[in-house]
């Protein structure tokens, strides 16, 4: 059968040769061109951002102006040059690329925050591959003019607490001007930047130096929210800031046992819900949790670090969204967070980017349909009943 297709193909004029290679290019490229860039524009397209449904002033409807759109993506890894094939670094930079570059066309965001681990190795990466990490993290996440972007550090970047060095933090603050206990305010809205892998408690000089600036924060906070039961006292000469509760963003998620309250198709799988979770390692101990609601008094706090969507209320009040990982090396089902916030309220809704086996499952049907349609060309896809008629008159013969 084979030398008898090779026959047939040779048998074809040049003319049809070339228009059914034409034809075949034509079908593979289309399907690359849909897998690897328009499936992006087609699911994220149909995210919308979330109304808010009340405002900084009761009574008023609130404008497109007063309204913070936020983009909230967390745990990249971006794979270095120790554990990093190059075609897995390949792969998975580039669907997070154009994921990320549609997000921004098609949403146009005021502020996009990432809630560390951006690198894989930056806990123990030289000089000369940080520099190399950084490049390839600025070529994929490029953002224009109208938008900000602020990155946290994570403990894949800076390494655990028993990792972490003054040198490893400050080669993270020059890229991204992170500070910990550092204040953002956008159009009213307080964001808190937390370096939960500094909250460990033990007294180390970064630890200190960390918490005694959340503290000095937490005092300016207060003063300017005038809380019932804060005083007054010391306030006089504080600056001001703006009366909104703040939102703590952060790495670490606050202490909870583990993730068996948790639910969402993006939540941790079953067989890993109950698993107990570590303090200081999978999220903060008890002590330093409770410390971050005493000091802030947040009304929303965002973490990453699990790679997988959590919900969770603390002391009854204070939500904790735990947003997944946004590398499909992570989850067959990344996504972000897209977050419409103002100075009194906020609303989030979540955005799924493509599931990685949906877009395997076209890859394998596009292939399957590029082979019967190549057979029937040249038919040799003929019923059995010809097809045996065939061998019967051949063995005549």
């Amino acid at each position: 059968m084979l030398s008898s297709s090779l026959t047939t193909v040779k048998s074809l004029p040049l003319k049809k040769r070339l228009c059914l290679l034409l034809k075949l290019v034509c079908f593979v490229s289309s399907v690359l061109i849909f897998c690897e860039f328009l499936i992006y524009y087609v699911v994220i397209f149909q995210c919308r951002w979330p109304e808010v449904k009340g405002g900084a002033h009761k009574g008023e409807k609130e404008t497109s102006t007063s309204v913070l759109k936020a983009i909230i993506l967390a745990d990249t890894h971006l794979l270095g040059e120790i554990k990093g094939h190059w075609l897995d670094k390949l792969r998975r930079e580039w669907q997070m690329e154009r994921s990320f570059q549609t997000a921004l066309w098609l949403l146009q965001p005021d502020i996009v925050f990432i809630l560390g681990d951006v690198f894989d190795e930056g806990k123990w990466s030289s000089p000369q591959a940080w520099a190399e990490d950084v490049r390839r993290f600025r070529k994929m996440f490029r953002y224009p003019l109208s938008t900000e972007l602020v990155v946290i550090a994570g403990n894949h970047d800076i390494g655990f607490h028993y990792e972490m060095t003054t040198y490893k933090i400050n080669r993270f603050e020059k890229v991204f001007n992170f500070t910990s206990g550092k204040l953002i305010t956008r159009k009213g809205i307080n964001f808190v930047i937390v370096n939960s892998v500094a909250m460990e408690g033990d007294g180390c000089a970064v630890c200190r130096t960390s918490e005694a600036k959340l503290v000095a924060l937490s005092h300016k906070l207060n003063c300017s929210q005038q809380k019932p039961n804060h005083s007054n006292k010391g306030c006089s000469d504080v600056e001001k800031l703006p009366a909104s509760e703040p939102i703590l963003l952060q790495h670490y998620p606050l202490y909870r046992k583990s993730d068996a309250e948790c639910s969402g198709e993006d939540s941790a799988p079953p067989e890993e819900k109950n698993i107990p979770f570590k303090e200081k390692y999978d999220v903060l101990s008890q002590e330093a949790s409770q410390k971050l609601i005493w000091w802030f008094h947040p009304r929303l706090i965002l973490s990453g670090h699990t790679h997988s969507a959590c919900e969770v209320l603390h002391a009854g009040k204070i939500p904790e969204i735990s947003v997944p990982s946004f590398s499909w090396r992570n989850r067959n089902n990344p996504s972000f967070i897209m977050g419409s916030i103002t100075p009194a309220d906020f609303s989030l809704q979540k955005c799924l980017l493509p599931y990685e086996s949906r877009v395997f499952t076209i890859y394998c049907a596009a292939g399957a349909l590029l082979v019967i349609l190549i057979l029937a060309h040249f038919q040799l896809l003929t019923p059995p009943f010809y097809f045996a008629q065939h061998l019967i008159s051949k063995h005549k013969a």
